[in-house]
């Protein structure tokens, strides 16, 4: 009986794993379909072996510009974003273990917004700035929501509700500064807003991609930790671990990666929404969500981002399509939440 019961549980544990494998492989090929359209699609559509060979170095006119300076920061810049919102989005929901606790209601991508179109509209500083400026004010806005929903005990429910009293004090904050912003700046200020990938230089990708390639290997690592934070505080301090650090790690890694893409590409609407939930239902229980929560918001940011450029007659901001996605899913789960008694 005994060794019965161990057999099952090792064929549930290996179902899951090739479940997980096999989803993770799809989402790479999807992702890797995507990428490609992103180099391939634009006005003129090249020929691959022409897209292939502008990518080598290889001088060839009028490819050489639109895909080495148009097509390919565009896509760079999606593929990192992604990433970005998909593993901070679901490192937040874990460890606050709610999908509402991510950086979007929360207000984190509020403060680091604020501070980028601060530096963008009143001192009009270059992107190294910008991104100091967003990474400094996410990390402000975390820690700000945190002292301000202690109260005798840690409560997720508080957290949450101060939150969002943070983002509609920001986003009455970024009103103000648009209405005082030179006239001429607001219209690209508007664009950065909604979240686009328009526009984006090859110069200003080195600070989200080497974020990215920091952070989301420390995130990954500390995976198991975090499953063992989602069984709650007491669970996890009786285990051992050292939630304090891991949780601060966490929080670190993940608001610099929010920021910094925040930063690059303008608040990209549900990514960091979407991922997670997304993610566990493709890969089900049991099994580490990082790295499918990062190849999901790849997905949805270039998928996105090709909808919006090529399905319909007007050329919309990936944001814009995001956003379209993401409130009834948003509304959705808040119903759900509520009928459960959870909200």
């Amino acid at each position: 009986m005994k060794n019965s019961t161990i057999s099952i549980i090792k064929q549930g544990q290996k179902k899951r794993k090739q479940r997980w494998l096999i989803v993770n492989i799809l989402l790479i090929i999807l992702a890797c379909c995507l990428c490609c359209l992103m180099l391939l699609l634009g006005n003129t559509i090249y020929p691959i072996q022409d897209v292939f060979r502008s990518l080598m170095g290889e001088t060839l006119s009028g490819v050489n510009f639109a895909v080495n300076t148009i097509r390919l920061p565009r896509m760079l810049a999606g593929f990192f974003a992604g990433i970005a919102f998909g593993i901070a989005g679901n490192t937040f929901q874990t460890m606050l273990r709610n999908p509402l606790a991510n950086p979007d209601i929360l207000g984190i991508t509020a403060g680091s917004s604020v501070a980028a179109l601060f530096c963008i509209l009143i001192f009009q500083t270059n992107n190294t700035v910008v991104s100091l400026a967003a990474v400094t004010a996410g990390l402000l806005t975390a820690i700000i929501i945190y002292f301000l929903s202690r109260g005798k005990s840690f409560a997720i429910g508080r957290l949450i509700l101060v939150g969002i009293g943070i983002q509609a004090m920001l986003s009455a904050l970024i009103s103000y500064l648009l209405m005082i912003g030179a006239q001429e700046d607001i219209p690209s200020a508007l664009r950065w807003l909604s979240g686009s990938l328009n526009g984006v230089q090859l110069s200003s990708l080195p600070p989200l991609m080497i974020t990215v390639l920091i952070c989301a290997p420390i995130v990954l690592f500390l995976s198991k930790h975090l499953s063992v934070l989602e069984l709650g505080e007491q669970s996890a301090t009786s285990l051992g671990l050292n939630t304090n650090m891991v949780r601060l790690l966490l929080i670190l890694c993940s608001v610099s990666m929010v920021a910094i893409a925040t930063a690059t590409t303008g608040p990209i609407a549900f990514v960091a929404f979407l991922s997670g939930p997304i993610a566990k239902r493709l890969v089900g229980a049991g099994q580490s969500n990082v790295i499918p929560s990062g190849l999901v918001g790849i997905n949805l940011v270039l998928a996105a981002d090709l909808i919006g450029q090529f399905a319909f007659e007007v050329r919309y901001p990936v944001g814009v399509i995001t956003g379209l996605l993401g409130a009834p899913f948003l509304l959705y789960l808040l119903i759900r939440m509520n009928r459960k008694g959870s909200l």
